[in-house]
């Protein structure tokens, strides 16, 4: 992994989202894709980009734009007016690999000896480093510090000896090893790949006569077209003139597959489907196993915004105690989850999040969020509420403790920075100061997504392939 990046201080950040369109009666497609990254923007908010191909042109003619920041800030009015094309690709970016610069920024465009190539990763590769030394050695010049410059690499050094795209990127991702959503686009097709795990999402779907490829069902919705389906794991799938062809040859058998359970915790929208479950009712279900795990006498119960609010609700329905807002969340504050100091970090969770105290004064509370990292924003949390007034603050987490880093695109820090790979469960309580503490048990995760098989590596140290040892 390239240039590991300083772990955000307010808790866990997903990697990217990538959002692909080909429209068939060739209308311009940078708004939907400008929407559709709007929609995504929670998968990453530190870099953004389009890149666009008029497929009724000259093969090569790219448009491509993509700067530092969020997708409102990066693309103006009179950008976006200037870009067009009916065959695009989209990203977002939250860096885990590569610096946060705006050469890290995706898509990916490469012009090669074959023609043109545009990438957008969602995941992460863990062996890229090897990879990386190899194609160095054959003249191959890196322009970013990203594990997805080097897949496109394999992909357009695979393509000069290939007669078609699609088995270029066969024999570049037989050579890669981890997490991976890739929406390509070559001169005339878009192209989606999803990872032989089922790590990252991805989906399609389609409105008239376009074609659309998205991490989630949400941007789909944001730009008016119907959910078709997932992409399976392992499949690569092309869209053209001459319709849809899905390739499985990368398929493994579904026991092995290992869908990252956090997209479900905490990563996706509450209005996405993915893989066939509902992301707020899965959230609910969450909600609901702690409660019958972690039974308390309560007055009321609440979450942290925003990711605690459904698994709230969850559990208060089971444990038939009320439910209630008690924080007012500033949702017009910065990207303020890097802070040089712990004081500044804490001054951070004040600016975002104030209480209620009426709501709270004389109240046993149950908290609900989504994970517990190192503990400060929590404990800064349950400070504020008791100074508003509270009598109790029983703390419950929809994820069992994090005990071991993540490879996969996950921004879960070195076991060293994890609270509950050093302290038990009662010491942390007493550390953040709660009444009491409850994290999800890893046999209850099955509750939320039913019988999809999970990759719960960051809780168990089970990860579905090798990992480096090195974190």
């Amino acid at each position: 992994m390239n240039n590991q990046r300083t772990f955000s201080q307010t808790g866990v950040h997903e990697e990217c989202g990538v959002f692909g369109i080909y429209d068939l009666d060739h209308q311009n497609v940078a708004p939907s894709i400008y929407y559709g990254l709007c929609a995504l923007q929670h998968r990453g908010q530190e870099s953004c980009g389009i890149a666009l191909t008029d497929t009724t042109g000259p093969k090569g003619n790219i448009q491509v734009h993509k700067g530092l920041g969020l997708v409102s800030e990066v693309f103006r009015s009179s950008t976006l007016e200037s870009l067009h094309g009916d065959l695009g690709v989209g990203h977002v970016r939250y860096s885990t690999t590569g610096a946060s610069v705006v050469e890290n920024a995706q898509p990916l465009v490469l012009n090669y000896q074959k023609g043109t190539l545009v990438l957008a990763h969602n995941g992460n590769l863990i062996n890229t480093d090897s990879l990386r030394e190899k194609l160095e050695q054959t003249g191959t010049v890196f322009h970013s510090t990203t594990d997805s410059e080097v897949l496109a690499c394999l992909i357009a050094q695979a393509r000069v000896r290939t007669g078609q795209v699609e088995d270029a990127i066969i024999q570049a991702v037989s050579q890669i090893q981890g997490a991976y959503g890739l929406v390509i686009s070559s001169p005339r097709k878009l192209i989606g790949v999803r990872d032989p795990y089922g790590l990252k999402p991805l989906c399609l779907g389609k409105r008239d006569h376009a074609w659309i490829l998205a991490s989630e069902s949400c941007a789909l919705d944001s730009v008016g077209a119907e959910f078709v389906r997932d992409l399976l794991p392992g499949e690569i799938l092309t869209i053209s003139a001459d319709g849809l062809h899905s390739n499985t040859s990368l398929m493994i058998p579904k026991s092995k597959q290992a869908h990252c359970i956090f997209e479900y915790i905490y990563f996706a929208r509450l209005d996405s489907t993915l893989d066939g479950i509902n992301v707020y009712e899965s959230r609910l279900r969450a909600g609901a196993a702690l409660a019958k795990a972690y039974p308390v006498d309560a007055d009321l119960v609440a979450g942290v915004p925003d990711s605690g609010l459904a698994a709230a609700q969850g559990y208060a329905q089971e444990a038939n105690i009320p439910f209630s807002l008690i924080f007012h969340k500033n949702s017009y504050v910065g990207r303020t989850f890097i802070k040089p100091t712990q004081k500044e970090r804490e001054n951070s969770v004040r600016l975002k999040l104030n209480v209620l105290s009426s709501v709270v004064k004389g109240k046993r509370i149950v908290l609900i969020d989504d994970s517990m990292v190192r503990g400060t924003t929590m404990a800064n949390l349950i400070q504020m509420l008791k100074h508003a007034g509270a009598l109790e603050v029983h703390v419950r987490i929809c994820s069992p403790p994090f005990m071991h880093p993540c490879y996969f695109g996950t921004d879960v820090p070195s076991n060293k920075e994890l609270i509950a790979s050093s302290h038990s469960t009662e010491e942390i309580c007493s550390i953040i100061q709660a009444d009491s503490l409850g994290y999800m048990k890893i046999e209850d995760l099955s509750e939320m997504t039913k019988d999809l098989p999970l990759c719960k590596a960051c809780f168990d140290n089970h990860y579905p392939m090798p990992v480096p040892s090195d974190k």
